[in-house]
């Protein structure tokens, strides 16, 4: 009796449990995997992932639909595609339509209904715009685990298509009150009841006839037809944006997932319904073991390609020069030494900017007989931006042309990038380029409501390659490579340069996003960067000296001397043709040249008196024939090289002597003529020291000249052309200035820290 009082309540509990298990929902799989023959839990395991059977419709092959079947193919699961190559008759999912869907879902369950598979659990979802995120046995255990369930469809925050049923609803204060047809789960024998409920034209709306059927409240319980309010298995991003979280960067997992953060569940399907689609590929870049923080871009690796030399395929290089460019000499040599075989690359050269056209014509002159083709636009063509994008990707569309290489002459290019890109697997294709130090960037992470900019939470990381990858984004520009058999496909007609009220880029990108083309930048590499334009100056003489810090790049590359980095080699003497004067290689031959022309286009050189109003005293004590650097607005240019690249030479030389940045209120040209001034009387420099830079040649561009430190007999007379002597200024190094005999002498003077 003892023995039997103690059972009774183990016993009672027990029952409880499972009652209690069953009200709140379901019996724990743990609690059924111990007790198997209970007959709350033989129902639970009657069904494994074998007895499964995942449909969905498309009708085109995309990119939607590849990026869909690899998220099936990296979770194991086996996908059937229903109505794959046949005609789309079910309207502009846009709007109402999609009744096809229900349609084609129909004749499927028919067969399976007729060759005995009443037993099977249907999961249907959408493609293009879907991602599963966990296996089939994930999404059955979580399917089994509500109650008395027989149909789970998709749930969402809003009535669509027909807002007036939304007070029909059961339930409308819960989370996700309304049914999204985009994905569901069920037993075969109901779903084929559903499906078959009522006839459906192919242009009905899908999800306006579930709908109906759901508040029919007979049906919804005699099918027990529920929801997934709280995105256990399906996720609508469209009105849960803020809801959604990416988790990326975790400690536990291998592999990014998302996670809502109001309903506190890890989702298994992520449908990117409505105007969520973006989102969605950018969840894509990360999610369905895409990429991850340890394995990298894991979607990269298997989409690479090799390049085999004896079938490159044919490229249509078309560059565009549509605004006044900066360095323009330097990106053409880059378009000249792209590393592809030119015999492969049919060359389109669009020029628009008039004041480029002789260097432009001089190119194209020089080299078109080195492409396999090779076509001009040039500004006297009259023919827009747009239009002429247009042409040169209808060009291509419409020969033997296997990619479009898209370059702008912003784009400054490393030789490689073609291939790379080439190499990459991917149809349309972009290399990060970013102005130098900012955040200015090829490509945009999001676009708002109205197709203008907005930044992605990742746009920074992808841009200083914290994360590096291939990256699905909404706009790109400035560069790109596009896959041509991609816009020989019907669905791609419409994609165009041209639309109103928007630049011709903008435009291309918003008819891609239209018929679901993905866009793609790449960071893995460092494939060049962009040039600014906006404080670029035609109207200048050597327009290009002014942007030292607007595309300090190309600058230096230009106009620093070639030998500069010499000057710091630690086993290189310091050249001192007399005491404590020193001579160092600065500036280039061109930098020289381009600084005299300035100099003379300006014209306005002082009369070498005394007297001079561009001075605060007006009055010049050792006068020369001079422009001043503020009157040709370098004034800031030449103080930045003191500072750059003069005072590193100083701080070498002149050891214990630091000031940063240098002081110099004398930034000027010397000009020496034999019928002008030809030399300067014997003086002092107001300065702590004083550099002095030869801009042309002794004994080609004029004789004589040079300069006597009066104190040491020591003179220098055959200068260096782009090389500096530095010297002290005050007390020890009395100097003059040697007679010019014939031509004319330029040098360029500072009076450093006076």
């Amino acid at each position: 009796m003892v023995h039997k009082r103690r059972s009774f309540p183990f016993k009672c509990c027990w029952l409880l449990a499972i009652f209690i298990a069953l009200r709140q929902g379901t019996l724990s799989q743990e609690f059924c995997e111990k007790n198997t023959q209970d007959e709350n839990c033989k129902e639970q395991f009657l069904y494994s992932k074998d007895d499964v059977k995942v449909l969905t419709v498309a009708t085109d092959e995309n990119h939607g639909l590849e990026r869909f079947l690899r998220s099936a193919k990296v979770n194991g699961i086996d996908v059937e595609v229903l109505g794959r190559g046949t005609k789309w008759t079910g309207g502009d999912m846009n709007l109402p339509g999609g009744g096809q869907k229900i349609n084609l879902l129909k004749e499927k369950l028919k067969d399976l209904s007729k060759s005995g598979a009443n037993d099977k659990i249907i999961l249907f979802t959408d493609s293009y715009d879907v991602l599963f995120l966990a296996s089939i046995d994930d999404i059955l255990k979580k399917f089994q685990s509500f109650p008395e369930t027989r149909v789970l469809f998709a749930a969402e925050q809003f009535c669509w298509p027909d807002t007036k049923l939304a007070s029909q609803y059961p339930n409308t204060e819960i989370a996700n009150p309304y049914l999204n047809s985009g994905g569901f789960i069920g037993y075969l024998p109901e779903i084929h009841e559903i499906v078959n409920y009522k006839p459906v034209s192919d242009k009905d709306d899908d999800q306006l006839y579930y709908t109906k059927i759901y508040l029919d409240k007979k049906l919804r319980e005699t099918l027990k037809i529920k929801l997934d309010h709280n995105s256990a298995i399906f996720q609508n991003l469209n009105g849960a944006l803020s809801d959604v979280q990416l988790k990326s960067n975790t400690t536990t997992e291998t592999w990014p997932y998302i996670e809502n953060v109001v309903t506190k569940q890890r989702p298994l399907i992520v449908h990117g319904n409505g105007p969520s689609k973006l989102t969605l590929n950018h969840f894509g870049n990360y999610l369905a073991k895409a990429w991850s923080a340890t394995e990298g871009c894991a979607l990269c690796n298997e989409k690479r390609i090799e390049l085999k030399e004896d079938k490159l395929p044919t490229v249509m290089m078309a560059v565009f020069i549509e605004q006044a460019t900066p360095f323009l000499e330097e990106f053409l040599d880059q378009v000249l030494t792209t590393d592809y075989p030119k015999e492969k690359i049919h060359l389109l050269l669009r020029n628009n900017v008039e004041y480029h056209e002789t260097e432009v014509d001089d190119f194209f002159q020089a080299h078109a007989k080195d492409y396999a083709t090779a076509k001009r636009i040039k500004p006297s063509d009259f023919i827009s931006e747009s239009e002429a994008r247009n042409i040169a990707k209808d060009r291509c569309i419409n020969s033997a042309c296997d990619y479009l290489f898209s370059i702008d002459s912003l784009s400054r290019l490393e030789a490689n990038t073609l291939r790379h890109l080439l190499s990459s697997g991917y149809d349309v294709i972009a290399p990060l380029l970013v102005r130098p130090g900012l955040a200015w960037s090829n490509f945009w992470g999001a676009v708002n409501s109205a197709g203008f900019y907005a930044r992605s939470s990742d746009y920074m990381d992808i841009v200083y390659q914290n994360i590096k990858g291939v990256w699905n984004v909404p706009f790109i520009t400035n560069c790109y490579l596009a896959k041509m058999s991609v816009f020989r496909l019907p669905a791609t007609k419409s994609v165009t340069y041209t639309r109103d009220g928007i630049d011709p880029d903008m435009a291309f990108c918003a008819s891609l996003r239209e018929v679901g083309v993905y866009m793609h930048v790449s960071n893995e590499l460092d494939f060049g960067h962009l040039v600014n334009p906006e404080t670029y100056d035609i109207s200048r003489t050597n327009p290009d000296m002014y942007q030292l810090f607007d595309n300090k790049m190309e600058w230096t590359t230009r106009y620093l001397h070639e030998d500069y980095h010499l000057n710091f080699d630690e086993e290189r003497k310091h050249l001192m043709p007399c005491p404590d004067v020193y001579w160092f290689p600065l500036m280039s031959k061109r930098f020289c040249s381009e600084w005299i022309e300035i100099m003379e286009a300006f014209g306005q050189w002082s009369d070498g008196s005394n007297n001079d109003k561009r001075l605060e005293s007006g009055y010049e004590a050792v006068p020369t024939r001079d422009i001043h650097m503020n009157q040709v607005g370098l004034e800031k240019h030449w103080l930045h090289i003191l500072k750059e690249f003069v005072r590193p030479l100083q701080e070498m030389v002149f050891t214990g002597y630091y000031h940063n940045p240098p002081v110099s209120v004398m930034n000027f040209v010397v000009r020496y003529r034999p019928d002008e001034q030809p030399s300067l009387r014997p003086h002092h420099d107001s300065s702590t020291y004083t550099i002095n830079l030869a801009l042309n040649t002794p004994n080609v561009d004029f004789e004589g000249g040079g300069c006597r430190f009066i104190r040491y007999n020591c003179s220098v007379r055959d200068t260096k052309l782009g090389w500096l002597l530095m010297h002290p200024g005050r007390l020890t190094h009395y100097h003059e200035g040697l007679l010019v005999t014939k031509g004319t002498r330029y040098i360029m003077i500072s009076f450093v820290d006076p």
